[in-house]
């Protein structure tokens, strides 16, 4: 990981999300939404998640993460979940206070013998991007 992100920011995160999302390329996972479990980390620079008045406003809101992975999955089918975190990922770093996103998706119940499958990706603003 990116020292500066360690040294200048704050981690949000929600771990183990759980949504039904239409995803899949096995003839089985077509049939019906199936549980996909999303781990989210967003790195905000102290700069823009430091509250001086104890006001939600000061920061990034878990509630971002969680209506952008809602309106994504929204009447949308994904083949490949490199798809599906490739584009929360874009989705998230859209925020202008987020400097970087850790994020991974997981299917529990694709492999009787597995207690998931998943991807992870790691995405890094430039940072003239996101600095005041």
């Amino acid at each position: 990981m990116n020292d500066w992100l360690r040294t200048h920011c704050r981690k949000l995160f929600l771990r183990q999300h759980e949504v039904l999302a239409d995803i899949g390329v096995h003839a089985f996972e077509k049939d019906a939404a199936q549980r996909v479990l999303i781990d989210v980390a967003l790195y905000v620079p102290y700069a823009f998640s430091t509250p001086q008045r104890d006001q939600l406003a000061e920061v990034v809101d878990y509630d971002y993460v969680r209506d952008a992975v809602r309106e994504l999955l929204a009447g949308r089918r994904f083949e490949l979940q490199e798809t599906l975190c490739d584009a929360l990922a874009e989705r998230l770093l859209a925020h202008p206070r987020v400097a970087a996103v850790e994020l991974s998706t997981a299917k529990p119940d694709v492999y009787p013998d597995c207690a998931a499958v998943g991807v992870q990706v790691f995405r890094v603003k430039d940072r003239a991007q996101f600095l005041p």
